[in-house]
């Protein structure tokens, strides 16, 4: 026992000789990092000045330009508005884009339909279809007089060339005038805001690095060297680099230790580093010859220990080890008693009481978990043994009465078997959750080992209504509570390919009358209210036929299924229509009105059918349908 005493104090105190000085080498070394940080704080904040002071020239430019660009737009509204529509033809139109020094001259008539243009391919083109384009349509609804738009430079719909357009309501005759301008100054000066470009022209010291990063994807914007680099290692790691606010060490090139700082600025990480060997060239004059003063003070200090540890601490902590030994055995009846000095007659002490502790450790266990209020139970047992520890909320958590939770804990058996009943069947898509009742949902956490079984359960019946209201949000349509229409697609799937032989199922499209006029003439509240009158009528629909689904704004669909034959689902189709005729809305106080609505069906007995091909072929009947007499179905005919 004293040899091993010794060996261990020889080896504490060697490793606190080092560690002294380890201390002293990084007191040394935190004074030069925090030099080097404020250094790199200093340039980096002359980037971001420069980045400010461009960006700041940038804008101003752009500002101008805007103006200059606005004032031709509204001289192409002018010249339009004094010339008839029918007169104008592409040369002509091309003519007024030079006229103006502009690249596009376009006329957007009151549909968002460009109806003339210098481009000829452009005539013709639906501004809504682009999400570039549609962005002018606001220009549609704003009546005033000097109504305009300024749009940033971004690729154009049709070509991805790089544009800036600027549209101009006409005063006159509807409609807006957009030209189009393709940016070569404002790109020029942005060009000179680049990274690459600052960086290109600032002074950097010896083997020093200046880059950013982009807070969103982690990629390299702008290097002070080379933007060929791979940039693949620690040092250029947006999580690592989030870590370099007040300097760090990351893994550079070849596994060199680089010194890092980094600061944000807007969405980006501006850093610099350094390499470690370059910061810390000054930092080993004196350690050998303090290394030898401590080892001479190392080898008194031992001497003296030897003696003391004999006399003082070995024969208390062999008399100690064997009280030890018998409550380890299960003894609990031992009671510890060394005298010979006051720490170890504390010690006994202490001991004694931790037996204690011990014995009455499962009854505070539960009544420290009780006092918390969490909904919590847990249990343990020993192999060999009889008895189930378990707190007091297990039964309630488990939904089984006190009586029998005593029965099931005076046999680990018999627990067993219970807790293997209970988790035989998990919830699907969930982990270590079971279904208790209609109300209630647990996670039963368990944890073998060759000493037992320990066990957790904690009631996550609310986390489990979340999951199931998220579920049905995404796939419903939150004002018609439908399926939704990707949803509803593959439902109608599995439904096909689980079709009995013989049977047939059809897919309908359906598309309310004149729901637009509803919605001029009473307001989007009633034609909201319109539609969920219509929704309704379908949820009404036996769910053992019937799939349904609100597709976009009036149009809807539905799958009929699990008919004998075709005229089992024309008898379904003429029973939705009755009743629909049997439920009209009330668009007001005194008015009501029935819900008129068209659709088209087509059948299939085919299980491997395509769903899409299926609406597709509704789509036509509908289609069909409309154009022959609304308010009716028709099928579709191959």
């Amino acid at each position: 026992m004293q040899k091993i005493f010794i060996k261990h104090t020889i080896a504490i105190l060697t490793a606190s000789i080092f560690l002294i000085l380890f201390i002293n080498y990084l007191f040394s070394r935190h004074m030069l990092e925090n030099q080097q940080l404020t250094t790199f704080d200093i340039k980096i904040e002359q980037i971001i000045h420069t980045l400010e002071s461009n960006q700041a020239e940038l804008e101003m430019m752009n500002e101008n330009l805007n103006e200059d660009y606005l004032t031709r737009a509204k001289a192409a509204a002018y010249v339009l508005d004094r010339e008839e529509e029918s007169e104008m033809d592409v040369a002509q139109m091309q003519y007024l884009a030079k006229l103006l020094n502009v690249d596009e001259v376009h006329y957007i008539d009151e549909n968002g339909i460009i109806v003339l243009a210098s481009v000829s391919k452009y005539i013709g083109m639906d501004m809504a279809d682009h999400e570039q384009t549609s962005a002018f349509l606001v220009l549609l609804d704003n009546k005033g007089e000097d109504a305009y738009l300024i749009q940033d430079v971004q690729p154009n719909a049709s070509e991805g060339k790089i544009m800036q357009y600027i549209g101009v309501a006409r005063k006159e005759h509807g409609g807006f005038v957009q030209v189009g301008i393709e940016p070569k100054r404002l790109m020029e000066a942005q060009s000179r805001n680049t990274y690459d470009y600052i960086f290109s022209r600032f002074p950097t010291d010896e083997r020093e690095e200046f880059f950013v990063v982009d807070r969103e994807t982690g990629a390299v914007l702008g290097h002070s060297g080379s933007m060929e680099q791979s940039f693949t290692e620690e040092c250029y790691q947006l999580d690592q680099l989030m870590q370099c606010r007040n300097g760090a060490y990351k893994k550079g090139k070849d596994g060199r230790q680089m010194y890092t700082v980094s600061r944000i600025y807007e969405n980006v990480l501006i850093c610099a580093v350094l390499p470690e060997e370059v910061l810390l060239r000054k930092l080993f004059h004196n350690a050998v010859r303090m290394l030898i003063y401590l080892l001479c003070v190392e080898l008194a200090v031992i001497l003296l220990l030897g003696y003391l540890v004999r006399r003082k601490v070995v024969d208390g902590i062999h008399r100690i080890i064997e009280s030890l030994s018998a409550i380890t055995d299960g003894n609990l009846d031992t009671t510890v008693d060394v005298g010979g000095n006051h720490e170890f007659e504390e010690l006994s002490k202490g001991i004694n009481t931790m037996v204690r502790s011990i014995i009455n450790i499962s009854n505070r266990t539960s009544a420290i978990i009780d006092m918390s209020g969490i909904p919590l139970a847990a249990y343990e047992y020993e192999r060999g043994s009889e008895h189930v520890f378990a707190t007091s909320r297990l039964g309630e958590l488990l939904d089984i009465s006190k009586t029998r939770v005593a029965d099931l804990c005076r046999s680990a058996e018999r627990f067993d078997k219970f807790i293997q009943w209970m988790t035989k069947n998990p919830m699907e898509g969930e982990s270590d959750v079971y279904r208790i009742n209609d109300s209630k949902y647990v996670r039963i956490h368990m944890s073998e080992s060759p000493q037992g079984k320990l066990g957790v359960i904690t009631d996550v019946t609310a986390d489990i209504e979340e999951k199931t209201q998220m579920r049905y949000e995404n796939t419903h349509d939150p004002l018609t509570e439908l399926y939704k229409y990707g949803h509803f697609q593959k439902l109608a799937q599995e439904l096909l390919h689980k079709m009995p032989e013989g049977t047939v199922s059809a897919v309908v499209m359906l598309d309310l009358d004149y729901f637009k006029g509803i919605n001029d003439a009473f307001g989007h509240d009633v034609g909201d209210k319109y539609l969920q009158g219509f929704a309704a009528v379908m949820r009404a629909m036996p769910a053992e036929h019937f799939l349904t689904s609100r597709r976009s704004g009036d149009e809807f669909c539905m799958m009929i299924y699990n008919c004998a034959d075709r005229n089992e689902v024309a008898a379904y189709l003429d029973r939705f229509y009755e009743t629909l005729a049997e439920n009209p809305v009330a668009m007001s106080e005194s008015l009501t009105r029935r819900i008129s609505a068209s659709a088209g069906y087509a059948c299939t007995s085919d299980a491997n059918a395509d769903v899409a091909q299926l609406l597709r072929r509704a789509d036509e009947a509908l289609y069909e349908t409309k154009n022959k007499i609304k308010g009716t179905y028709g099928a579709y005919n191959d």
